[in-house]
């Protein structure tokens, strides 16, 4: 009986001790806002708002800066492109999209969902999400040839995005993509591999500095055209974020005239070595519910 009384005692003091080792271990959390927004320049981030916000966006571009003082560097040039877009979080880590875009009259329809995010104590060093993206080419038909289907005008976007802040003031994203385009000029390939890094670098509570570079890469493997017959060049873009608490504006420079990535993916020809840069800004607006 005695021995029967001591194997309690024993028991009842190691759950005791058990129980009170797992209270004080502490609970590893996401790191708290490694982006301001699920916007970088022409890029998204892993950062999807809380459930049931919406998002309100306006993403607007001018024209190329190249000519100078001539067009006020590009804010009087042709061919501005502007897109206006909502988004709203359905659930936790789940946003879905919808935008249209001036240029090429643009409708796309987006979802993004993260994986993983990172936690402070590292138990999951990075975060990882998945953007995908459907657009609808809006012109007239003309434009498609005379073997016109409602299918060319579809193009489709797929991105990996793998992030990590590295400090309280630093943020790093790599990426990788893949586009597709059903109808393409007669030199251009349907299929385009793209890798890239972007990042952001926090210098005040409310201001960061954003940074982008997206390469196109030449794969014969997936290339119709071997000669790489005006393949699409690398998109530079440097900017400044101002965030608020239910505000993100950016203004930057950046390479490619598109906005959806699917296009700048696929068809830029601006070269930032040249000086072809341009002009633009965003603004979301955030309500939640």
């Amino acid at each position: 009986m005695k021995r029967f009384i001591t194997i309690l005692i024993v028991l009842s003091f190691t759950g005791l001790t058990y129980s009170q080792n797992e209270e004080s271990k502490p609970k590893d959390k996401p790191v708290f806002a490694p982006f301001e927004s699920g916007y970088l320049i022409d890029n998204q981030t892993t950062v999807i708002p809380s459930a049931k916000t919406l998002e309100y966006i306006i993403q607007h571009k001018f024209g190329n800066m190249d000519n100078g003082f001539s067009d006020l560097f590009g804010l009087y040039a042709p061919g501005a492109n502007i897109r206006m877009g909502l988004n709203y979080s359905l659930i936790k880590n789940l946003q879905v999209g919808y935008g249209i875009t001036r240029l090429n009259m643009y409708s796309d329809f987006s979802a993004k969902y993260t994986l993983l995010e990172q936690t402070r104590l590292n138990t999951i060093p990075v975060a990882v999400a998945v953007y995908v993206n459907m657009g609808i080419d809006g012109r007239n038909k003309d434009v498609f040839g005379k073997d016109y289907k409602g299918a060319d005008r579809f193009s489709y976007f797929s991105q990996l995005i793998v992030g990590r802040k590295v400090n309280d003031w630093l943020s790093l994203q790599i990426n990788t993509s893949f586009t597709h385009y059903n109808k393409t000029d007669s030199l251009i390939d349907h299929d385009k591999i793209s890798i890239g890094i972007n990042g952001r670098a926090q210098f005040s509570p409310q201001s960061s500095i954003l940074f982008q570079y997206d390469v196109p890469l030449k794969i014969k493997g997936i290339a119709e055209h071997r000669g790489f017959t005006n393949p699409s060049k690398p998109n530079l873009g440097v900017g400044w974020e101002i965030r608020t608490s239910t505000h993100a504006f950016h203004i930057y420079v950046s390479t490619a005239n598109g906005i959806i990535p699917q296009h700048n993916a696929m068809f830029n020809q601006n070269d930032w070595m040249d000086g072809e840069m341009m002009l633009g800004f965003s603004i979301t607006r955030m309500w939640s519910f």
